[in-house]
């Protein structure tokens, strides 16, 4: 099962390659897109590094240890240390929910902050703009 809001849409996004954008007003607590997961293996974690896969993938479960891939608009979220939107990981559905958290304006760039503790910038693999 996906299930999105309408109006969204892939665009460029500037020095973040692609994103995720609205065209419809979003307002706040509105979920933005239910995604399933693909649920890897712990083992293949060494094959989504060496592949373009590594910017696509979320830790997944309890644990955090096992890499999934979220389908639809899922793995094309940019990350942002203001996001305007959050993602709610539920193992026993196998799910990523994407909520709004401040309404976001037509044409705006839907973003999320990577890791569950927006406090914590530990395991990022990049430097956050």
């Amino acid at each position: 099962m996906s299930l999105h809001i309408p109006g969204l849409y892939i665009a460029s996004s500037p020095e973040r390659g692609r994103g995720v954008f609205t065209a419809e007003p979003v307002a706040t607590g509105d979920v933005i897109e239910i995604c399933p997961v693909i649920i890897l293996p712990p083992e293949d974690m060494d094959r989504i590094h060496a592949s373009r896969l590594h910017d696509y993938y979320f830790l997944w479960g309890p644990e955090r240890d096992r890499p999934a891939i979220a389908p639809g608009y899922g793995s094309l979220y940019n990350h942002s240390e203001q996001p305007n939107a959050e993602f709610e990981l539920d193992f026993e559905e196998e799910v990523i929910t994407i909520v709004c958290l401040h309404p976001i304006s037509p044409g705006e760039e839907i973003t999320i902050h990577y890791q569950p503790d927006q406090d914590v910038e530990e395991g990022l693999w990049f430097e956050p703009q």
